[in-house]
């Protein structure tokens, strides 16, 4: 096998995983590391893996492919063909520390904490411990995956954010868009993100009921699309709130460039893309002290409580209240967006992590 080859595998995707695991297959083909990647079908149309440089090898990585010996042997052979894997989420993780066990040298990213509780939370713990143990060296998107990693057994546990994608500059006008979003005058608190309890957008769409009194009524729009779309339809059109679930969305930046106040109100989060994106435009941020949001944001974002909705409430209308405390938020949003690491500075991170476990050899 060459010894600069590298097997990133990844299971479902729709959001940052892929997008990180992308930005990492086009710069460790760049650096001319030879690359494949194993995931979903779907996903390389979603993520344009193949367009990277790397090849890609369709296979439906999750727990259910251990049942099936065509596709082990599959994923073992390709396995084979690469001095190191690298498995991103622990349903990778595992399958690959299973399947492919002592093949090549393999490291695995965890990128989310278990939010859900009785059997999904005890199955989650489980594929912590399995992936902890099989992993020779184990990534942690933020610094408390990191800590939970070492409790759950790994031996060489390491804090590596995942970089952002380059934010797209805004391309529509902003007053035609906020015409075609029938704003008018009034302020925008936007949020983008799955529609999941995780996001926890049900505490966004209640402080919304406490702004029904202020003139204009600042408009909610939700960018994102899940399966809490109905819940938080009927949650809205039971308090009378104007907010609005938009879908999926391919124009966040522009959505961005006319937002007052960006909000991400989740109950965990490792480094969010939104909180990113929000900065990096330059918005203010409202968001929960939860994951790495804190060391991801610094100062440059008011944090609430998680599930506090008056709190939301009363930081979002402060903003709109004084201007300037927005855009000192907004400077400062600028400023620590500039000193994150990119997505070539964290390849670059990751590849010498492949080369020390190659030099192992």
């Amino acid at each position: 096998m060459p010894e600069q080859s590298v097997l990133l595998v990844l299971g479902n995707s729709t959001g940052g995983i892929g997008t990180h695991v992308a930005a990492l297959a086009a710069a460790c083909t760049a650096a001319g590391w030879q690359v494949t990647v194993c995931g979903p079908a779907p996903a390389d149309q979603l993520f344009g893996f193949s367009g990277t440089g790397a090849t890609f090898a369709g296979l439906p990585i999750g727990l259910a492919m251990l049942s099936n010996r065509s596709r082990r042997r599959t994923l073992r052979e390709l396995a084979g063909h690469h001095a190191v894997v690298h498995a991103h989420g622990l349903q990778a993780g595992v399958v690959v520390g299973l399947v492919c066990r002592n093949q090549s040298h393999l490291v695995v990213t965890w990128h989310n904490a278990p939010l859900s509780r009785g059997l999904r939370r005890w199955v989650h713990v489980r594929l912590e411990r399995m992936a902890a143990r099989r992993a020779e060296i184990t990534i942690g998107a933020s610094d408390d995956l990191v800590v939970r990693a070492r409790r759950a057994g790994a031996g060489d546990a390491r804090f590596l954010p995942v970089a952002p994608p380059a934010v797209a500059a805004p391309s529509a006008d902003r007053l035609a868009l906020r015409r075609a979003l029938s704003l008018g005058d009034r302020p925008l608190v936007l949020a983008v993100g799955r529609l999941h309890r995780q996001k926890r957008f049900d505490v966004l769409v209640s402080a919304a009921a406490a702004w029904r009194q202020r003139v204009p009524v600042p408009a909610v729009l939700i960018a994102g699309e899940g399966p809490e779309r109905e819940v938080l339809q009927g949650m809205a059109s039971a308090l009378g709130v104007d907010v609005r679930l938009l879908g999926q969305r391919h124009d966040v930046a522009d959505l961005m460039s006319v937002a007052d106040v960006v909000v991400l109100p989740s109950a965990w989060e490792a480094r969010p893309l939104a909180a990113q994106e929000a900065l990096a435009a330059g918005r203010a941020l409202v968001a929960t002290p939860v994951g790495g949001v804190p060391s991801l944001v610094g100062s440059a974002a008011v944090l609430v409580p998680v599930g506090d909705a008056e709190a939301l409430a009363s930081a979002v209308a402060h903003l709109l209240d004084d201007p300037e405390a927005r855009r000192r938020l907004e400077r400062e949003a600028l400023a620590q967006a500039a000193v994150w690491p990119d997505a070539t500075a964290v390849a670059a991170r990751l590849m010498a992590v492949y080369a020390e476990l190659r030099d192992r050899s």
